[in-house]
């Protein structure tokens, strides 16, 4: 096997203008399912070269996850787009030897093994940096790199009960309730993705240290951040938020009342202006001086009162009838949406929220686009998920491997 050191970018393709603010960032993503995978492919979006390194054969876990059309999960195709996929085994020597010449050239390591696998394959931190002193690599797991359960499987379902979601998600008379989309692989995702962009503008910047360093992420820590009103609830006031269906704690009325149609609207008051547009709107101003209504505090205790007479209001009417009413005179209300009618809706469709993207295997598709909306560098969506190992012999030339050995590693079964 011969491979030319310093050549891992030689031959790649030449950014294009228009291809995002990160162009000239290279991601090696060896992390499988959800949480890690998605932390690249939020940076992906935006630009940055991510090969997404998996197992010969069978490829990510998440290849075969969920529901399925034509034997290719459908989630993949999001979770790996804009990814380029290098089939190879991390457990052969010759393996390990690709993603350490990969990551000579690379500014990020992404990967979500149990505390220690990593060192045990010979492709720790510590090894890498000395492979390439600047490279980020995040790491994430369940249950972070330390402390008592850090060897523990984190999925997150697990980690979803245990923060405490769960607990107080539901209605008062049912069971704790765990919530419908993977909540804790996709916070964690976000919270990996911006980890990331602060580490390479430390290192980057005037006077910065030039050095990469290593990120732990756990996915309990970053669910644990969007839950901390109810740890100061409980620190300040000793109180352990209940489960409380559709309404709220700190605001009323809020919750989610059905109409006329059977369909469904949400809807919030907790500011004062905003209950007495309310209450002109449903035709009762002269509520906005009942005593059990003064304030916030006094409608959270007749909670109740507000609802029989806000629900009353709204089961009189259609859905779409009762919110354009409402929405008229400055109420804060809406639909309550499943898929279809999401994907329908006028506004979301004027913002171009999805993208339809013709796939290979699956046919057209619509697709969330890009989050964030840049006015100059914007990201794209410039292919859906890819066919395990598409990329395997572009990106072994690119780490300077010549065709003699690129073709030694194919017959070793070392890649496909």
């Amino acid at each position: 096997m011969s491979a030319r050191p310093g050549a891992a970018r030689e031959g790649a393709r030449a950014p294009r203008a228009g291809d995002g603010p990160l162009v000239g960032i290279r991601v090696l993503d060896l992390a499988t399912m959800m949480a890690a995978p998605w932390s690249a492919a939020f940076l992906a979006d935006y630009g940055a070269d991510v090969i997404k390194v998996e197992r010969p054969g069978s490829g990510d876990h998440a290849r075969s996850f969920g529901l399925q059309k034509d034997g290719e999960s459908v989630f993949w195709k999001t979770l790996a787009r804009n990814k380029r996929s290098l089939a190879v085994d991390l457990k052969h020597p010759d393996g390990r030897d690709v993603v350490l010449r990969l990551a000579r050239d690379a500014d990020v390591v992404i990967e979500n093994f149990r505390p220690g696998v990593m060192d045990r394959l010979g492709l720790g931190y510590a090894r890498l940096r000395e492979t390439n002193g600047r490279l980020v690599m995040l790491s994430v797991t369940g249950y972070g790199q330390d402390g008592p359960y850090a060897g523990r499987a984190g999925f997150g379902t697990l980690i979803e009960a245990m923060s405490g979601f769960a607990a107080s998600n539901g209605h008062p008379d049912g069971p704790p309730t765990l919530p419908a989309i993977p909540l804790a692989d996709g916070v964690a995702g976000v919270f990996g993705a911006l980890g990331v962009m602060i580490a390479l503008f430390e290192r980057d910047r005037p006077g910065g240290s030039g050095e990469g360093q290593r990120l732990d992420v756990s996915l309990l820590e970053p669910l644990v951040r969007l839950l901390e009103g109810q740890v100061l609830e409980y620190e300040a006031l000793g109180i352990v938020r209940p489960r409380l269906g559709n309404r709220s704690l700190t605001s009323a009325p809020r919750n989610a009342y059905v109409a006329a149609d059977g369909r469904w609207v949400a809807l919030s008051a907790s500011a004062q202006p905003v209950f007495e547009r309310l209450m002109s709107a449903i035709g009762r101003p002269e509520l906005v001086q009942d005593r059990r209504f003064a304030t916030n505090h006094h409608r959270i205790v007749h909670a109740d009162v507000l609802d029989a007479i806000v629900g009353g209001w709204i089961a009189e009417r259609p859905r779409d009838a009762a919110i354009d009413e409402l929405a008229a005179l400055g109420a804060a209300v809406g639909p309550i949406y499943d898929i279809e009618e999401l994907l329908a809706d006028p506004h979301v469709i004027a913002r171009g929220t999805f993208e339809r993207h013709d796939d290979p295997v699956l046919g057209p598709l619509r697709v969330p686009g890009v989050t964030i909306r840049f006015s100059r560098t914007p990201g794209r969506v410039r292919h859906l998920g890819p066919a395990l190992g598409a990329e395997t012999d572009a990106v072994l030339a690119e780490a300077g491997f010549d065709g003699a050995a690129a073709r030694r590693l194919r017959a070793d079964g070392v890649v496909s």
